[in-house]
């Protein structure tokens, strides 16, 4: 029997008695980082394998579509159990699809359906709050990054790779944010967003060619982190993206288009987003039938 490649281990029976799952998941991994993944979702597929990986007593090229429902199950389906059940699910799905292709193995996950996920109203900003948010803070960078956030929809790993060069001034647009998947996009921004990021690059002499926060994802994740804690106000980039598609939607614009606008994969997420701007304007036509 011929050697097996250390980068890229066949499956087979000397080497199931050999390589321990680990080998899989690291490969896994690699494979996804080549594709242009993010480092926040390379994490979420690592700790997701590594705890499953740590409840089972087989090779992860080994194990059973009866183990994987097992692991799901012991999910608690209530809070956000049901969330990070769906998360596991598509961990898992994600690693055996890339699995069966790269070896030629079954893929346990085939029939095994996605948990339905439970319809909750997912929190958002008003337009007085993200108001209230820009002006609890003294900072022009920090200002400019909210109204971007508001503004834009952008995810946070979108928002921090801008360079000066990106920004087009004459449409409003930053022409070549890098996506979801790496892939290139166009991100519109508003007069306010403008104004705030003008007053910062004016402030902040930035390397050329260099990003134009002088600050990395961590860094505003703290400095919205403590916002959070002195206006009471969720402050994160979800919400303000989830902020993003409801504001637009209370102005009239369609799904489809704010799918576009944000940079969504699909319109079910965005009808996700914003199912509490149709409770609202329901709402608005409500009357007791009882008086």
């Amino acid at each position: 029997m011929s050697a097996v490649s250390e980068a890229a281990p066949a499956i087979c029976e000397s080497h199931y008695h050999k390589k321990p799952e680990h080998d899989y998941l690291k490969l896994f991994l690699q494979s996804r980082q080549a594709r242009g993944v993010s480092p926040s979702t390379l994490e979420f597929y690592k700790e997701r394998l590594v705890r499953f990986g740590a409840g089972v007593n087989y090779f992860f090229d080994r194990v059973s579509r009866a183990k994987i429902e097992q692991h799901l199950n012991s999910i608690p389906p209530n809070g956000r159990g049901l969330g990070t059940r769906h998360a596991e699910y598509r961990a898992l799905r994600a690693f055996y699809n890339w699995l069966a292709v790269e070896y030629e193995v079954d893929n346990p996950m085939r029939n095994i359906r996605a948990p339905i996920l439970s319809k909750v109203i997912l929190p958002s900003l008003t337009r007085e709050q993200v108001e209230s948010l820009i002006g609890a803070v003294e900072s022009a960078r920090d200002k400019a990054i909210i109204a971007l956030f508001a503004d834009s929809g952008l995810r946070l790993s979108e928002l921090v790779s801008i360079k000066a060069s990106d920004i087009n001034w004459q449409d409003r647009t930053i022409p070549r944010i890098m996506g979801k998947g790496r892939k290139e996009a166009l991100a519109p921004f508003g007069e306010l967003s403008e104004g705030y990021l003008r007053a910062w690059l004016a402030e902040y002499l930035s390397p050329n060619g260099s990003y134009i926060w002088g600050v990395n994802a961590r860094g505003i994740q703290i400095m919205l982190r403590r916002l959070q804690e002195r206006t009471g106000l969720p402050c994160n980039p979800h919400t303000f993206r989830r902020t993003f598609a409801v504001l637009l939607r209370k102005a009239g614009v369609d799904c489809l288009t704010i799918r576009d606008l944000g940079r969504w994969e699909s319109v079910s997420m965005v009808e996700r987003y914003t199912r509490s701007f149709g409770f609202s304007y329901a709402m608005r036509f409500y009357k007791a039938p009882l008086g």
